[in-house]
C-alpha cells in the first residue's frame, strides 16, 4: 500500500509543515502523516504571526526557503512593525492572519510541492532497528518504512484538556490525543516530562461594543515577511484594546477553588511569559487591571480571539468575568478557554541538527522540544527537515551559529541549557542582536539556502543586487559634500545644530534625529543621485551607516568568541576521566555532550575554570 519514503514527518502543525516542505524541496520523498487532514497548519492559539523576536525568526525562515513568511503575507489582515521607536535591532514585524485562509494557503502550497505525500492516521509507534529509526506504525496497523522520521507532535502526546473541574483527553479542542509514542521512547531510554499551555475563550464579535475600546489599526504602509514579491492586502482590519478591572478579578477569584491549576490537577509547568489570567491576578495582585488585545479571526468571520485572557477556570466563571469587561457586557461565547497538558522531551537529548542522540535518523521539532509559539516551531521544523534530508544522503549537516540567526540561538539554547518551562524567543536571548536584525535576514541566510538548493537563482540574484545597491548608496553618501547653506534650514527645522563648514552627507546622516528619506528630500543633489533605488535598499544602507560602530563591535566579539566555537570536542570524549572537573560539571557535560568548547561554556552550571580544564585536556 505504501512505498518506502526518505522521510516521514509526524504531525502537520507549523513544525511539521516546514519540515515536510524543506525536505521535499531539497529532493527527499516525504510522507506527512496527520490525525486530521482538515487541520493542517491550524493556528491553535492566536491568529497572528511574528512579534518581538518572533518576527525575526519568520523572516529567517523565509530567507532559508521556508513557507511561513509567504503564507503569512498571503493571509494577513493587518500588519504592524513593532518597536519602531527603538533601534533597528528591536524592530519586529507582526501580522494578524485570517485563520482559515492561513491554513488553506499552507495546505495548497504543500499540495503543490513535489515529493510530498499525505496520509491521515495516528502514529502510535516507531520502527527502530539497530538504534536507527526506520519508519512508523499507525493506529490502523500500517508499517510505513522510511530512512528518517521527524516527530512534530505539538501538544498531542498524552494531551489532557482542563476546563475547571472537568478534564478529558485531547490534543486540541475537539481533537483526540496521541498515545503510544511517549511510552515507546521512554522504554528506549528517553527522558520525558509534562508542560502545559492554555488558550482564551473565543467570542462572537457581533456581541461586543467596540466604542468602549481603543482601536489599534495596522501600519499605513503594509510591510510583510517574505523577501519575495508576495502581493499584500489593499486594506486592513483593526484590532482593539480593552482592560480587566478589579470587579473582573473578584469574579475570577471565586473560581480559584475549582481551578485545575490551583487545585493541583495540572502537573505541567506553564509558559512564564504568557500566563493565564488567573495566574496574572494571583502573581501580580497589586495590579488593578490587565490589558486585553481583541483580535479578529479573519476577513469573513465574526469570531474574536481574546488575547490576554487565557484561562482554565470553569465556564460559568469565565462568562461572568467576561461580562464585566468594558465592551463585553453582552458577550456571547463561542468556545470557553482551556488549559492543555502534554508530554515533551527535554531537548538536551538532541544534537544541534535536532537529531536525537539515542536513536539515529530520528528528529524532534516544535513543542515536543519544550518550545511555545508558531514561529519557534516553524524554524525547528525547517531545520529538522533540512537535516533529515542531509543525513539520509550522507551530506554535511546544517547548523546555524548564534551569530548567524535567531534560529541558531534558539536551537543552541535548547540543546545546551534545556528548558523546564515552555521556551519562547526574545531579543534579549540573542547576544548579537544588532547583527541579527529582521531587515537583513536575506543578506545573512539566502546564500546558504541557495547553496543547499532551497533558494532559487532569482532569490540569490535579488540578494546580490541588494548588496551591490547598498554599497553604492553608502559610497554616494560618503562622496557627497554638503554646504551649510544647503542643509542648515533643514537642520533648524529638526532643532539640530547647524553646520559651519562643508560636510559629507554620511556624517549628517549619523545624527540620531536625521533620517535618510528626510535628507534625500532636503538635498536635490541626493534626490537625483539616489533615484532608482528601492525603499528597502535605502533603509538597509541607512541602518548600516548609522549603526556601523555597533555592528563592527559585535563582529569583533563574534570573532573573539569563534575561537571557542571552532574548538570541536570529539563525540567519544569521556568527561568522567577528568578528575579535575567537579561531579556536577562531569555529569552535565556527559549528558549534553557539547559539540564545541563554546557550547560547553553555555551549559548551565559550567564555569570558566571548567572550560579551561577542558582546553588543557584537549591539548589547547
Amino acid at each position: 500500500m505504501f512505498p518506502d519514503y526518505d522521510i516521514i514527518v509526524v504531525g502537520a502543525g507549523h513544525a511539521g509543515c516546514e519540515a515536510a516542505a524543506s525536505a521535499a524541496n531539497l529532493g527527499s520523498k516525504v510522507l506527512l502523516v496527520t490525525m486530521n487532514m482538515q487541520t493542517i497548519a491550524q493556528m491553535s492559539c492566536n491568529p497572528a504571526m511574528g512579534g518581538i523576536a518572533k518576527g525575526q525568526i519568520v523572516r529567517e525562515v523565509d530567507a532559508l526557503g521556508g513557507y511561513s513568511g509567504i503564507v503569512t503575507d498571503l493571509s494577513m489582515i493587518q500588519f504592524r512593525m513593532l518597536n519602531r521607536s527603538k533601534g533597528p535591532a528591536m524592530w519586529s514585524p507582526r501580522a494578524q492572519s485570517d485563520r482559515m485562509l492561513f491554513a488553506a494557503t499552507w495546505r495548497e502550497m504543500l499540495e503543490k510541492t513535489p515529493n510530498v505525500d499525505f496520509y491521515q492516521d495516528m502514529v502510535k509507534g516507531l520502527i527502530v532497528k539497530d538504534g536507527r529509526a526506520c519508519g512508523v506504525i499507525t493506529g490502523l496497523g500500517h508499517e510505513i518504512k522510511a530512512k528518517a522520521v521527524v516527530l512534530t507532535n505539538g501538544t498531542f502526546l498524552n494531551g489532557i484538556i482542563h476546563i475547571g473541574e472537568k478534564n478529558f483527553g485531547g490534543g486540541r479542542a475537539a481533537e483526540k490525543a496521541a498515545t503510544g509514542i511517549t511510552e515507546q521512547l521512554v522504554s528506549l531510554g528517553f527522558e520525558s516530562d509534562r508542560l502545559k499551555t492554555g488558550t482564551p475563550p473565543r467570542v462572537d464579535g457581533r456581541s461586543l461594543d467596540y466604542s468602549k475600546m481603543e482601536e489599534q489599526p495596522g501600519d499605513e504602509e503594509i510591510g510583510g515577511f517574505s523577501y519575495t514579491n508576495v502581493p499584500k492586502p489593499t486594506q486592513q482590519r483593526s484590532c482593539w484594546i480593552t482592560y480587566t478591572n478589579q470587579a473582573v478579578h473578584d469574579i475570577l477569584k471565586t473560581g480559584f477553588d475549582r481551578s485545575p491549576m490551583f487545585a493541583g490537577r495540572i502537573d505541567g509547568v506553564g509558559p512564564r511569559y504568557c500566563p493565564s489570567i488567573e495566574d496574572k491576578i494571583n502573581r501580580f495582585a497589586e495590579r488593578e487591571r490587565h490589558q486585553l488585545f481583541i483580535e479578529p479571526e479573519g476577513w469573513n468571520t465574526v469570531e474574536i480571539y481574546v488575547n490576554g485572557f487565557s484561562t482554565s477556570l470553569p465556564e460559568d466563571v469565565q462568562y461572568e468575568a467576561l461580562r464585566i469587561i468594558p465592551g463585553f457586557e453582552n458577550v456571547r461565547i463561542f468556545r470557553p478557554g482551556y488549559a492543555i497538558e502534554y508530554d515533551y522531551f527535554p531537548p538536551t537529548q538532541l544534537k544541534h541538527t535536532l537529531e536525537t542522540k539515542l536513536i539515529s535518523n530520528l528528529f524532534f521539532a516544535g513543542q515536543i522540544n519544550g518550545t511555545t509559539g508558531y514561529e519557534e516551531a516553524a524554524c525547528q521544523g525547517l531545520m529538522a527537515g533540512m537535516n533529515a534530508h542531509q543525513k539520509v544522503r550522507d551530506l554535511e549537516p546544517v547548523i546555524l551559529k548564534r551569530s548567524e540567526a535567531y534560529i541558531g540561538v534558539l536551537i543552541d539554547d535548547l540543546i545546551s541549557k534545556g528548558t523546564e518551562e515552555p521556551y519562547r524567543m526574545f531579543t534579549s536571548r540573542a547576544e548579537f542582536r544588532t547583527l541579527l536584525r529582521q531587515d537583513n535576514a536575506d543578506l545573512r541566510l539566502t546564500e546558504l539556502s541557495y547553496r543547499l538548493g532551497l533558494a532559487s537563482q532569482e532569490r540569490m540574484d535579488t540578494v546580490i543586487a541588494k548588496k551591490d545597491a547598498v554599497v553604492t548608496i553608502k559610497q554616494i553618501l560618503k562622496d557627497t559634500s554638503v554646504e551649510p547653506g544647503e542643509i542648515n534650514g533643514f537642520l533648524q527645522e529638526l532643532k539640530s545644530s547647524p553646520i559651519i563648514e562643508k560636510q559629507k552627507a554620511e556624517k549628517i546622516l549619523l545624527r540620531p534625529d536625521v533620517e535618510l528619506d528626510q535628507l534625500i528630500n532636503a538635498l536635490p543633489k541626493l534626490t537625483e543621485s539616489l533615484k532608482g533605488f528601492t525603499k528597502e535598499q535605502l533603509e538597509q544602507a541607512s541602518i548600516q551607516v548609522k549603526y556601523d560602530v555597533y555592528i563592527n563591535k559585535e563582529k569583533e566579539l563574534v570573532s573573539r568568541m569563534s575561537q571557542l566555537e571552532d574548538l570541536e570536542i570529539p563525540e567519544t570524549f569521556d568527561y568522567k576521566k577528568i578528575q579535575a572537573l567537579g561531579n556536577e560539571a562531569r555529569e552535565k557535560l556527559n549528558r549534553v555532550k557539547p559539540r564545541t568548547l563554546g557550547q560547553a561554556s553555555r551549559i548551565s552550571g559550567i564555569n570558566p575554570s571548567d572550560v579551561q580544564i577542558l582546553m588543557v585536556y584537549m591539548g589547547r
